[in-house]
């Protein structure tokens, strides 16, 4: 009698797989922001695919280095729950007011045990991970379509907030001022979410509304 192959499971993703897709993540959809809102010139990024569509990436050593080494730091911090809320904020270079604030809410998965069964919830798909991390950078695109046109040199700060237990190197990350933009001229559309089996990143934007 020939052995029965058992049908193949799907794997849920590591902790460590999670933290490296999620620090994916905020490395093109900060390269995308970077771009759409013209902080940097176009001449500076090139295209690449990646989640089955077009990105485009900055060419700038400086700029490179910088993110990777603020994504390695974000790395230690997501394997250790250590960070909450990643924000990109966009800042006029001549008055320091702060134009943008682009948040990430980071949080952890509850794992649901499902009703009458054994085991755990069933792993979600790769696939799915990725189409919903698609969707999250097309959106960042379609903001040109609503945000207000920046029409002056523009740098920008990112800022991390993490549990009084984290550990911080102190001669890369200090306490800073939060950027934020007063209520009464803060106008803020929340973004599409995307989740793996331990992340989920919740995004919005928060944009200087002088209207």
């Amino acid at each position: 009698m020939a052995p029965t192959k058992q049908a193949p499971t799907r794997q849920a993703i590591t902790l460590k797989g999670s933290t490296n897709l999620v620090t994916e993540f905020f490395k093109y959809a900060a390269n995308t922001i970077l771009f759409q809102r013209g902080v940097y010139p176009a001449d500076d990024f090139h295209m690449v695919k990646k989640y089955g569509q077009t990105v485009l990436v900055t060419q700038d050593l400086a700029l490179e280095n910088y993110l990777d080494k603020i994504l390695k730091q974000v790395n230690k911090w997501l394997l250790t729950g250590a960070v909450t809320q990643l924000v990109l904020a966009i800042i006029s270079k001549d008055s320091r007011v702060t134009m943008e604030r682009w948040v990430f809410d980071i949080n952890l998965v509850e794992q649901e045990q499902p009703t009458g069964a054994s085991g755990s919830a069933p792993a979600k798909p790769e696939s799915e991970i990725q189409a919903e991390i698609r969707n999250i950078l097309k959106q960042i695109v379609s903001t040109v379509t609503f945000l207000p046109v920046i029409d002056e040199p523009t740098v920008f700060n990112i800022l991390a907030y993490t549990s009084e237990s984290a550990d911080i190197p102190a001669d890369e990350w200090v306490d800073t001022d939060p950027l934020a933009i007063e209520a009464s001229k803060s106008q803020q559309v929340k973004l599409r979410s995307f989740s793996t089996d331990v992340h989920r990143i919740e995004a919005m934007v928060a944009y200087r509304y002088e209207g």
